[in-house]
């Protein structure tokens, strides 16, 4: 309350734009572009849990600045708006599979059996298309010595044809927070959507809850 109290009495009205919307058993998460009082746009990920009163009963989110497109041209919230009437329960095993094989590394040589040859749309700020544009990012960063490492996937959420996985690991050595959205079709990663922010310490932290 005292947050929302603040942004209230800001000189400058925050402003809210939600770009995709999804639900999956007692959570709904959300693709956003938020202002707060007018410091600039960000783009988040946010996750509610309801409670059986219908009621928001936890919240967790990712938020990054909004930046120019990519390499290819993709901002980070364009592409793909619709959502497909298919097997969520699918869309997650796909995911869950590439997150655990690719993201925390346990099976690095199924990489390309997750992409349909070169077919792949690509969001993040920072990467082309393609499972070759994936591939030329990640040589880049090993070259300078920065490791993107997956310890920790603490939850999968599915509807239709989108997963958000929500992780942690570290970047370059910092503790990072992973949000990551998929569009699967065909079986295949097709899309890929993604805010990263650093973990605030936890000497900082308002709560016991920590960030999941």
């Amino acid at each position: 309350m005292a947050a929302v109290e603040g942004l209230a009495q800001a000189p400058v009205k925050t402003t809210v734009n939600n770009i995709r919307a999804f639900e999956d058993g007692d959570k709904v998460f959300l693709q956003t572009v938020y202002n707060f009082a007018g410091a600039g746009e960000q783009v988040g990920f946010d996750v509610f849990r309801f409670d059986a009163d219908g009621k928001i009963a936890e919240h967790w989110d990712n938020l990054a600045d909004k930046a120019a497109p990519n390499p290819s041209g993709h901002t980070q919230i364009d592409g793909t708006l619709e959502k497909k009437d298919v097997d969520k329960e699918e869309t997650r095993k796909v995911v869950a599979g590439f997150v655990g094989d690719v993201l925390r590394g346990e099976n690095p040589d199924k990489l390309t059996s997750y992409y349909d040859e070169d077919k792949y749309i690509q969001h993040n700020t920072s990467i082309a298309d393609g499972l070759s544009g994936l591939g030329a990012a990640l040589e880049a960063m090993a070259k300078q010595g920065i490791s993107m490492v997956y310890n920790k996937t603490h939850m999968i959420l599915a509807d239709g044809d989108y997963a958000l996985a929500c992780s942690e690991g570290t970047f370059g050595g910092v503790a990072t927070t992973y949000y990551d959205l998929f569009r699967v079709e065909n079986g295949f990663i097709a899309e890929h959507w993604d805010v990263m922010e650093t973990l605030a310490d936890k000497s900082t932290w308002a709560n016991e809850n920590g960030k999941f």
